[in-house]
């Protein structure tokens, strides 16, 4: 599947880089990971070292500075750790199963890193209110709202698969597509890269609606260079929850037809993002090139860390 994606998917046009520090900051999120129960010694420390979250933030954040990438590779260990509790480890299976650990993570986020976590948080959310906690000591309220709204949102949407998972029931693409961008957990990650940015935008700049089209387009490509890479793991799955699949069940077409239209999707994507891009950066603001950067390295870091990492092998 990796040389399937490698020959089909346009390799996108922007240099591949890679933070100084990622070797030891893949260590740090380890030990962070253990140090609040998320992983043990065993199978989930295997499975998540497998997945190289430092080796993704290091590519999506090149230039950070140090504490800010970590808290980034924390946050990716951290929806890791919660993707494979619902895909691999039965908590998603159904949403009375899921609903409660969701309501719990919900309490976590309302307190938006407020105060010392309590015993009644659980591994899963004394991370959470971790993160949220070093999130809200950088003091900018408006990107600490928004990571909590971004991981509310995430949260939500675990609900939405977990209820298709009960019920057999199979989205259509355009549910599929409007779903995926916050099941894979993608903006609570734009969020936390952008903390690390020097010029980052205020707030009128960055809900501009050629700003948070970009952001779309940028959170799409992630999903599906992720999804066409991750096909070959997730093809027996039942529930379909896979840009590949829903293009088959909804166009009819063969396992290999709905492999090249979800390749097409994502070229054409890719060269829809490249014509909004270079129309901002035309239009001279320099306030929202520090973003664009951003996604950029984003796009080119899921490409990159999805031709090495052993997550989908």
């Amino acid at each position: 599947m990796r040389t399937f994606a490698v020959s089909a998917l346009r390799e996108p046009p922007f240099p591949a880089r890679r933070h100084d520090t990622t070797d030891r900051l893949a260590g740090e999120s380890t030990a962070w990971a253990l140090s609040f129960g998320l992983i043990d010694s065993g199978h989930r420390m295997s499975r998540l070292r497998r997945a190289d979250a430092a080796g993704l933030a290091g590519r999506a954040a090149p230039d950070g500075p140090v504490d800010e990438v970590r808290l980034l590779t924390d946050l990716i260990s951290w929806l890791f750790v919660m993707d494979d509790a619902c895909d691999e480890d039965g908590l998603g299976a159904a949403p009375t199963r899921l609903a409660p650990v969701v309501a719990d993570l919900l309490d976590v986020l309302d307190r938006h890193g407020d105060g010392p976590a309590t015993p009644d948080d659980g591994p899963l959310g004394s991370a959470l209110h971790d993160l949220c906690r070093r999130v809200r000591a950088h003091g900018r309220s408006a990107l600490l709202l928004r990571f909590v709204s971004r991981v509310r949102d995430y949260l939500l949407a675990l609900l939405w698969e977990a209820s298709n998972r009960e019920h057999g029931r199979a989205p259509g693409v355009a549910e599929y597509v409007q779903m995926r961008r916050h099941t894979g957990g993608v903006h609570p990650s734009f969020a936390l890269t952008d903390l690390a940015l020097a010029g980052l935008p205020g707030a009128a700049t960055r809900t501009e609606p050629t700003v948070l089209a970009v952001d779309t387009l940028a959170a799409d490509l992630v999903c599906w260079c992720n999804d066409v890479f991750s096909y070959s793991k997730e093809r027996t799955d039942p529930d379909g929850h896979n840009l590949v699949t829903v293009i088959a069940r909804e166009f009819g077409h063969d396992e290999a037809g709905a492999l090249r239209a979800a390749a097409e999707r994502f070229n054409d994507t890719l060269s829809a993002y490249l014509t909004a891009e270079a129309k901002l950066l035309a239009e001279g603001d320099p306030a929202v090139h520090p973003v664009l950067a951003a996604r950029r390295n984003w796009i080119r870091a899921t490409y990159d860390w999805s031709l090495v990492a052993a997550r989908y092998a």
